[in-house]
């Protein structure tokens, strides 16, 4: 799509307009409204776009996430800084007593990856090195957790309690996980359906089951060993394993750059071993794709999601596996100019503008064009990025977008996807593709 260098040139001043926009002094909110806190891995995505314009601010973006850590060294998928009434389930509703309040739960660990970036493209290295003393004991606490915590038995593959978790809250790839869940037996008043269409939002029945994990993380005190044991939603989730595994090798970058080298960078060390050992269970032969694996029922999580295509991005494809997933992303990208829809088209499950079962999200593609790359698929990469920023060009910074017309998907001027605008899609950027 050809677009003049004036329209690329309101689309950065509007991208960083919505970054300015959705900051709330340290923190920036996804979407007013919607979203009125601060997310997890919409912060560490939303840092690079305020890296080209805003260094110091990109670093706070990450400090701030940081200052909510858990004792334990959990990352939280949502810190509470201020009240609202604009979302549900605020606060109240999780119960959690930390100095700031929080969820319980947490998000694909995609920071520390954020943070080599920083740390690279900084152009003040004396802002660089005094932020990177402080995070990364921050980042090995978490990682630690991340395999200490979620996965006690050592078997290579965390594990993840909450379709919230993976950032991919609809994704049919959870579908059956789900059904093994109940219902809570309480009244509620959603707050997603006044802002946004119910025909793009979860349906009551998913949302009846998310509440009741809320509700038993609760009941278990939060504790991480009587979760492990007793949680009815137990899916070892092929984005995060992904995403730590990526994120993991990019923290031990760091540590060497910074001298850091101990007991805990060894460990880190043998659990990407761990896990690469451990990846074959993730793949299926009949779909040519990896999956999530429902530990409960001791299957394949079926559904064929972008989530299967992030193993690129954390270097776990081996070469019998490259060449029939490539296959099937080819197929893939045949079906839209826009890219890359978050189910496969030819899945049952498809809907192309229902949260998470079909709309085009610009941070997922942007993990796995970097994937592409890494593993030389080039075409592959570059009709990617097209087919994404083909969506920036026919509808703006949206939440998400349709994945067969580029138009409009979930909430509007949206922090990160104005952060890859920024930092990935809009010309003078290129080179970081």
């Amino acid at each position: 799509m050809k677009v003049s260098d004036h329209k690329n040139a309101q689309l950065i001043e509007e991208a960083k307009a919505t970054l300015i926009n959705n900051d709330l002094g340290g923190y920036t909110v996804p979407t007013h409204g919607l979203y009125p806190f601060q997310w997890n891995w919409d912060s560490a995505i939303v840092a690079l776009g305020w890296l080209p314009f805003d260094e110091p601010r990109a670093w706070e973006e990450t400090t701030s996430l940081l200052s909510a850590q858990w004792q334990t060294g959990m990352v939280p998928h949502v810190v509470f800084h201020q009240q609202s009434d604009t979302y549900f389930p605020g606060p109240d509703i999780w119960g959690v007593k930390n100095e700031l309040d929080s969820t319980s739960i947490t998000q694909p660990p995609v920071l520390a990856s954020v943070i080599k970036i920083l740390y690279e493209e900084t152009k003040d290295r004396a802002l660089a090195d005094s932020q990177i003393k402080t995070i990364i004991p921050q980042l090995i606490h978490s990682h630690l957790w991340w395999y200490k915590h979620r996965d006690p038995e050592n078997t290579g593959l965390v594990v993840s309690y909450h379709p919230w978790e993976s950032g991919m809250d609809n994704s049919p790839a959870w579908d059956d996980a789900l059904e093994a869940v109940p219902c809570i037996d309480w009244e509620y008043t959603r707050r997603d359906t006044s802002h946004i269409d119910a025909s793009e939002r979860p349906h009551k029945k998913e949302y009846d089951r998310f509440l009741y994990l809320v509700d038993f993380f609760r009941k278990m005190n939060f504790d991480d060993t009587l979760i492990y044991q007793d949680c009815p939603y137990r899916v070892n989730d092929v984005s995060i394993i992904s995403i730590l595994h990526r994120a993991t090798k990019d923290l031990l970058w760091l540590c060497e750059k910074t001298g850091v080298d101990n007991e805990q960078t060894e460990y880190l060390k043998e659990r990407l071993n761990l896990t690469a050992s451990a990846m074959n269970k993730l793949w299926c032969a009949k779909t040519n794709m990896f999956h999530s694996f429902d530990t409960r029922s001791n299957s394949l999580c079926q559904a064929r999601t972008s989530a299967g295509l992030l193993p690129f991005f954390a270097g776990l494809v081996n070469e019998q596996q490259a060449t029939p997933l490539i296959s099937v992303l080819d197929n893939w990208l045949e079906h839209s100019q826009f890219a890359i829809s978050s189910t496969h088209p030819e899945d049952p499950n498809y809907e192309p503008q229902r949260y998470w079962r079909g709309p085009i999200w610009l941070h997922v593609n942007w993990m796995i064009m970097l994937g592409l790359k890494d593993y030389g698929f080039s075409t592959q990469a570059e009709r990617i990025t097209d087919g994404s920023r083909a969506c920036i060009y026919a509808s703006g910074f949206n939440e998400s977008f349709h994945a067969e017309t580029g138009a409009r998907s979930g909430g509007a001027d949206f922090s990160w996807t104005a952060a890859m605008g920024l930092y990935w899609l809009l010309p003078n950027q290129t080179e970081k593709e």
